[in-house]
């Protein structure tokens, strides 16, 4: 392979991913004066990466398949923008070696590492072999290439129960199953098939022990073309619901030095045993004591944001200087660990609805400063549309700070700023989950949110006085503002008439519960609010994103948004969304009962699991729905006959369309 066509100096990138990833290479690739090039599918049009780009080009449909899954478009695209290079970020193509070695046929320098690397690492399958020869310590299990239905059960009799079925391909937690009993083997393995497939095109299963209560701890290595190979210190990636990351951080807390170093050095062993070129990631598994190696991600991690705050490293600078052909800029005594970072991922799902995707437009954006020790990577804006064909990310909020108390201190105080309507998001459970005593205290494993996620998805409390009147001070607020767009009007001052006071009533309510009323006076005076017999004097000063709410000479500040007649505040009490009764009456409501079994979003039926005349339990399963990559199971509502099933495997459906029905039982 000729080296000067691997690594050479380049004028023109092309990124061949979107979203945050793709925004986030954009900007330090312009940094550096590199001219750069998106790709977009229909879906993205008007993206926050397209804007971002000196040029874009068109992949094609919505689909993965048909857009940023297409190699050769990606290489067509690269061709007609004069394109040098290519990144392929993270997810979709970058840990796909078929696409490195297109990029090199094309003449052009990829990113990462060689195909060659890629398909060593790549596979969990095949760096298990690889790493047991290196004496890199694993997981006991089964990575062989015999993939028959008796040679894994075979297996996992050998290893014992529990175990993880999992795909050799990929990550993210797709592909993959806990199996605690032999008769949970076999549908275990028929399903992780099945989502392996869809996701990464490769079916292939390896089996391990599962460690009860682990810990999940990274290491990040980057390597260069000169034969320096790097360990840029451990991230600690526990806090995870089904297998996928949700808050990451670095240093681990779990780890002290002569630990930190000895997962470091068989992290750079493991990347040494193909002489790695490139930024990647060794992941290891930790009961406690010791730490056994699990597999290499061969791309940037979605956190690498909380390495590069520990130690002042731009990765993707670093990414691009390997790949121009520079040797690494430090040698390994000189990376320094300083303070402590963590990264928390926000996510378009609702956490009340076993985090099912949402979609639609975002009506609202608002994101804390990035100053004190707060970065925010975000790939989109206000006013884009969130689609349900793509991976449902839409910002990391990271703190940094001298110890792992502050960080995450920052980390929640930046959440807490985090305003992002017009979609649901996992702010308030991410929020929760930073406050858990457990979380502070570090006493954690990989399957903590699963065991307490009754307590991080507890509803919101109710509203307080407070509440009510910031619900009073948010509409009033929006009124003044409109009055002082008409110069020279009377009304500009609020509450302003020539004589006397008058009252106006408001009503709201939270669901479909009580209305709550409260009272506002206003004219020659000061205004009061009155709830019952209780009434307090009330100013109000408008600032960005709210307004400050003085309640009988109390200041509390607080952050509105009014949607019709949608109310969403955040107060010191935590996040409220009211609905404003209409004062004239006519309100008409369509309620959709909980019960019906319809696509929560367009998606594909990927599996029917039950037979129409089947008596059902409440909460069996009827029916699978692949949603934004992930496998969405359906269940029963109540115990009942399931009457018809209204779709069949590989239909595709649309949001809201019926797909089963199940006739209740009457017990």
């Amino acid at each position: 392979m000729d080296r000067s066509k691997l690594y050479r100096r380049f004028r023109t990138l092309l990124i061949a991913n979107r979203g945050e990833i793709a925004c986030r290479v954009i900007r330090t690739a312009r940094a550096m004066g590199l001219r750069t090039v998106a790709v977009y599918s229909e879906a993205d049009r008007e993206a926050m990466h397209v804007a971002l780009a000196d040029e874009a080009v068109l992949l094609g449909p919505a689909r993965a398949r048909d857009s940023y899954l297409n190699i050769e478009r990606l290489i067509e695209a690269a061709r007609k923008t004069g394109a040098e290079a290519v990144h392929p970020g993270y997810g979709f193509l970058s840990e796909n070696a078929e696409f490195a070695q297109a990029c090199y046929d094309a003449g052009l320098v990829f990113v990462g590492p060689t195909a060659e690397m890629m398909t060593a690492m790549g596979s969990k399958s095949g760096s298990k072999e690889l790493m047991e020869k290196a004496g890199v310590p694993l997981v006991p299990g089964y990575h062989g290439e015999a993939q028959d239905d008796a040679t894994l059960s075979k297996a996992a009799d050998k290893i014992g129960f529990p175990l993880l079925v999992k795909a050799s391909a990929g990550g993210g937690g797709r592909g993959m199953r806990i199996v605690r009993s032999a008769d949970e083997l076999a549908p275990a393995i028929v399903s992780a098939k099945r989502e392996a497939k869809a996701a990464f095109g490769d079916d292939r299963m390896l089996i391990e022990k599962y460690v009860d209560n682990p810990r999940h701890i990274e290491v990040q290595i980057i390597g260069d073309s000169h034969g320096n190979l790097l360990s840029l210190f451990e991230r600690e990636c526990t806090l995870q619901r089904r297998h996928q990351k949700v808050i990451e951080e670095a240093p681990s807390p779990t780890l002290n030095a002569a630990q930190r170093e000895t997962v470091c050095a068989a992290a750079r062993k493991a990347a040494g045993a193909v002489n790695y070129v490139g930024a990647g990631t060794i992941e290891f598994v930790s009961d406690g004591k010791d730490v056994f190696f699990i597999e290499m991600n061969t791309r940037l991690q979605v956190e690498h944001p909380v390495t590069e705050l520990i130690t002042g490293i731009d990765l993707v600078e670093w990414q691009l200087r390997v790949a121009f052909g520079e040797a690494l800029p430090l040698k390994q005594d000189e990376i320094k660990l300083n303070g402590h970072a963590v990264e928390a991922r926000v996510y378009a799902e609702n956490p009340t609805k076993n985090f099912m995707p949402s979609v639609g437009r975002i009506s609202t954006w608002r994101l804390p400063a990035e100053t004190g020790g707060l970065r925010i990577d975000a790939g989109y804006r206000e006013g884009d549309m969130v689609s349900p064909y793509y991976d449902a990310m839409l910002a990391k909020v990271i703190a940094w700070a001298p110890t792992r108390d502050v960080a995450i201190e920052r980390l929640n105080r930046g959440l807490e700023q985090t305003d992002v309507r017009g979609i649901v998001t996992n702010i308030p459970f991410l929020s929760a989950l930073m406050t858990h005593p457990k979380v502070r205290a570090n006493a954690i494993d990989t399957g903590f949110i699963e065991r307490e996620l009754a307590v991080l998805t507890e509803a919101a409390p109710a509203p307080g006085e407070l509440e009510l009147c910031a619900a009073v001070a948010a509409i009033v607020n929006e009124e003044r503002q409109a009055a002082q767009a008409e110069a020279n009007s009377p009304w500009q001052t609020f509450g302003w008439q020539p004589v006397g006071r008058r009252q106006r009533s408001f009503a709201f309510r939270v669901g479909h519960g009580p209305e709550q009323k409260i009272i506002l006076n206003y004219g020659r005076g000061p205004s009061t609010l009155m709830i019952g017999e209780r009434e307090m004097a009330f100013t109000i000063a408008a600032k960005d994103g709210g307004f400050d709410l003085t309640l009988d000479g109390v200041k509390s500040s607080v952050a509105a948004v009014i949607d019709g007649h949608e109310l969403y505040l955040r107060t010191r009490n935590g996040r409220f969304d009211l609905h404003w009764v209409d004062p004239f009456g006519g309100e008409s409501e369509e309620h959709v009962g909980e019960d019906k079994i319809a696509a929560p979003l367009p998606g594909t039926v990927v599996a029917v699991l039950a037979e129409e005349g089947a008596k059902l339990e409440k909460g069996a399963p009827i029916l699978t729905l692949e949603v934004m990559k992930m496998e969405q199971t359906l269940r029963a509502p109540y115990a009942g006959v399931l009457k018809s099933i209204k779709c069949k495997v590989g239909d595709i459906v649309q949001e809201g369309v019926e797909l089963a029905l199940v006739e209740p039982s009457g017990e």
